[in-house]
């Protein structure tokens, strides 16, 4: 049996950052991918998935997330079960993720991380830095 999941998309929110009762790490946060088609009126719709990251990723997370930022998750699917206040069974679906990659570096002033370059605003990748497989004019180290 297989229960995989990837998905790329932008955060709604920045990253939630808790600790368990034994110290554990745990992040939550939304992730708004497209859909492929539009709806019958042109427009095009999001679907809006809970994330949640656990131990050091998790931290990671919080240090160098902020809404907006384009990540790619892969991970599982998890269906939970509980009742709400007034007694009503509900379920509740998210993805638990085994691995988070950053697809973008922070715009100037929104979130930057002093010591890690920004983007400017008129360029989503910087030379020499994605476009290239990130080794710049240098041969691969292999």
């Amino acid at each position: 049996m297989l229960n995989r999941i990837v998905l790329i998309g932008r955060l709604t929110r920045e990253p939630e950052l808790r600790f368990t009762s034994t110290g554990t790490a745990v992040a939550n946060f939304t992730l708004a991918v497209d859909r492929q088609r539009p709806n019958s009126q042109g427009e095009r719709e999001a679907d809006f998935i809970r994330i949640i990251v656990w131990g050091k990723q998790a931290e990671t997370c919080s240090n160098y997330l902020g809404k907006g930022r384009l990540v790619a998750v892969d991970g599982r699917l998890q269906i939970s079960k509980y009742q709400d206040k007034e007694g009503q069974s509900r379920t509740s679906a998210e993805v638990v993720a085994e691995n988070v990659r950053f697809l973008d570096r922070p715009r100037e002033g929104a979130g930057a991380v002093p010591g890690v370059p920004a983007v400017d605003a008129g360029n989503d990748f910087p030379p020499g830095d994605f476009g290239d497989g990130g080794f710049g004019s240098e041969e691969p180290p292999f």
